[in-house]
């Protein structure tokens, strides 16, 4: 809607070569009369001399002097206020510079000013909401790592003291290596983010067997499997593709250990893969909690976590970094998910 009333508007600006050409003619019209008009009433008063050879030759530097000085009020007066737009952009600019975000442009009066006054606005949006993203990463970041050193320290001193039992020495102790492993995953994480954010394109791709590198993922995360008897259900078809194996195994990952983390004690998870229309097609439901549509809209949200009992086994990093995973690499992740019945990643990702 907003772009159909943008484009209504475009429409009905003049273009300033037009405005430019209208005012360059006026201004010769305005000056050429009002010269003549002098010209005659030098004339008429008998200032200019009656000499038919010298008239013409005085009358022509009268009309040019006119011209000249009419000509240049007239430009002034008439090129100030779209140099006033263009000052008003350096104003704004200078503003920005210094990180006021909410500066906006009024829209201009020809096409060309209008087209840079919605650019600037843009612009400015565009980099209010990633400060409101930085502050709000740097915040999020903060009480992440903050969380888990306040934990390790506070257990950490109660090992110091003599009266403890070997089973709370032990449990002290499981909760701060525990701790420790979350913090080390959480660097990872950001490191990585960081780094895939700042990629446009994945340049180091080769063509690996997508199916083997799944198994893999599911061994590794075999432990975890085990610790809650999750069956895991698998049907994978031989998928060949080009893609960034190394970025691609963190993908697996964390949507097999997003699964895991929300399935219930002996639950289960299937996993399908195939080829469709020329695209890698993943699957991967578990039988778990499920999720409620507005946790849905926020699920690939930087530090989002939905199910708040399970702030401490996550980060809110492991969706984030699945949805730039896939946007590198050109393909296409959908959700379905009901609460109370389980959620279905779906990744789609061209072979070739």
């Amino acid at each position: 809607m907003n772009n159909n009333i943008h484009e209504i508007i475009f429409k009905k600006k003049p273009s300033m070569l037009f405005i430019l050409i209208v005012m360059i003619f006026v201004i010769l019209l305005v000056s050429m009369v009002i010269s003549g008009a002098v010209s005659i009433l030098l004339l008429t008063l008998n200032i200019i001399p009656p000499s038919s050879e010298s008239r013409i030759i005085i009358v022509v530097i009268y009309m040019l002097l006119v011209s000249l000085f009419t000509g240049t009020i007239l430009a002034r007066i008439s090129g100030k206020r779209y140099l006033h737009q263009i000052y008003s952009l350096v104003d704004a600019t200078r503003k920005v510079a210094v990180g006021n975000f909410s500066v906006r442009l009024n829209a201009g009066d020809t096409k060309e000013l209008y087209i840079i006054a919605n650019s600037f606005n843009e612009m400015v949006k565009e980099l209010s909401n990633i400060e409101t993203l930085r502050s709000d990463f740097v915040s999020n970041i903060s009480h992440e790592f903050k969380t888990p050193i306040v934990s390790i320290r506070g257990f950490a001193r109660l090992l110091k003291k003599n009266s403890l039992t070997n089973e709370q020495r032990n449990e002290y102790l499981d909760i701060i290596i525990s701790e420790s492993e979350r913090l080390s995953h959480l660097s990872s994480n950001v490191l990585l983010l960081s780094r895939l954010e700042n990629t446009e394109m994945v340049v180091e791709k080769n063509n690996y067997s997508l199916d083997e590198q799944i198994r893999k993922t599911i061994l590794l995360l075999e432990p975890q499997l085990q610790k809650k008897q999750i069956e895991v259900d698998i049907t994978l078809n031989d998928v060949k593709i080009n893609a960034n194996e190394e970025i691609m195994s963190h993908l697996w990952i964390n949507l097999l250990g997003n699964a895991i983390k929300f399935s219930s004690i002996k639950g289960i998870i299937k996993i399908r893969l195939e080829i469709i229309d020329e695209n890698a097609v993943a699957t991967i439901s578990d039988t778990g909690i499920g999720m409620e549509d507005e946790v849905k809209k926020h699920i690939f949200d930087k530090f989002y976590q939905g199910d708040k009992s399970r702030t401490t086994e996550g980060n809110g990093l492991g969706l984030s970094l699945v949805k730039k995973i896939i946007e590198l690499e050109n393909g296409e992740i959908e959700v379905d998910s009901k609460f109370g019945k389980g959620t279905c990643f779906t990744v789609s990702l061209p072979i070739k």
